[in-house]
C-alpha cells in the first residue's frame, strides 16, 4: 500500500509540474515573446509606409494601390491586380475594407467579370485577350495585393514606354529593380511591387495631394 501511495504521489507531483511548466511556457513566455517580436519595427519609423522627401505619404509597400485614369487620359502607370471585393469588372479597391468577393469558381458573376476584365485590359495594352495573364483578371484573398506577376508587368511595358517616353529596356530595368524573388528561395512566385515601380517612374499616386 505504501508503495502504491508513493507511486501515486510521484505521478501527481509530475503532472502538477507539467501543468505549471506548460502554463509558464505557453501561457506566459510564448505570448510575451510574440508580443515583443511584434513591437520590433524593421522598416523604419514609418513601417511599411512609403513617404517622399516632402513627407507626403504615398502609400504602403504592403497594400495595393491602382492609379485610376479617366477615359482617353494618358495612362503612364503600371497597373495592379483587380483590387477590392466589389462584384464589378474593375473595382478600384478600398484599403479600409479588405475582403474577397466570395464568388466561387462556378459563379456566373465571377466568370462574366473575368471576361470583362480580360477584354478591358487587352484593349488597354493593345494585345490579344488570350495574352492577358490570370493574375490581371483576378484579385487576391484580401483584395489588396500590392504585387503583380512579372508576366503582367511585361504585358504593360509597351504602353509604359510609350506614355513615359522611355525605351522598353529602361522600363524593364525599373521593373526588374522592383521585382522580388521567391521568399527564402522556394516559397511563392516572383512578384513586382506596383507602387514602387510607379514611384520609380516618377509618378506619385493621385491620392497623395489629397492625403
Amino acid at each position: 500500500m505504501n508503495t502504491l501511495l508513493a507511486g501515486l504521489f510521484r505521478q501527481c507531483v509530475a503532472a502538477l509540474g507539467m501543468v505549471v511548466g506548460l502554463t509558464m511556457l505557453l501561457g506566459l513566455a510564448y505570448p510575451a515573446a510574440v508580443w515583443a517580436i511584434s513591437r520590433v519595427n524593421t522598416s523604419g519609423a514609418e513601417g511599411s509606409q512609403i513617404v517622399d522627401a516632402a513627407g507626403c505619404r504615398m502609400g504602403s509597400a504592403l497594400i495595393g494601390l491602382d492609379p485610376q485614369v479617366g477615359p482617353g487620359a494618358p495612362d503612364p502607370y503600371l497597373h495592379a491586380r483587380v483590387l477590392g471585393a466589389a462584384d464589378e469588372p474593375m473595382a478600384a479597391g478600398d484599403p479600409s475594407a479588405s475582403a474577397a468577393s466570395n464568388q466561387g469558381p462556378n459563379s456566373e458573376i465571377l466568370r462574366t467579370n473575368v471576361e470583362a476584365r480580360r477584354t478591358l485590359i487587352a484593349a488597354r495594352e493593345g494585345v490579344p485577350a488570350a495574352a492577358v495573364p490570370a493574375d490581371a483578371v483576378t484579385g487576391s484573398g484580401s483584395g489588396l495585393d500590392p504585387h503583380i506577376s512579372p508576366e503582367y508587368a511585361e504585358l504593360q511595358v509597351a504602353r509604359l514606354a510609350r506614355e513615359n517616353r522611355r525605351s522598353p529596356e529602361d522600363i524593364r530595368a525599373v521593373i526588374d529593380a522592383h521585382t522580388e524573388g521567391r521568399q527564402w528561395g522556394f516559397l511563392g512566385q516572383p512578384r513586382v511591387n506596383v507602387l514602387e515601380v510607379n514611384l520609380a517612374l516618377g509618378h506619385a499616386p493621385p491620392v497623395c495631394g489629397a492625403s
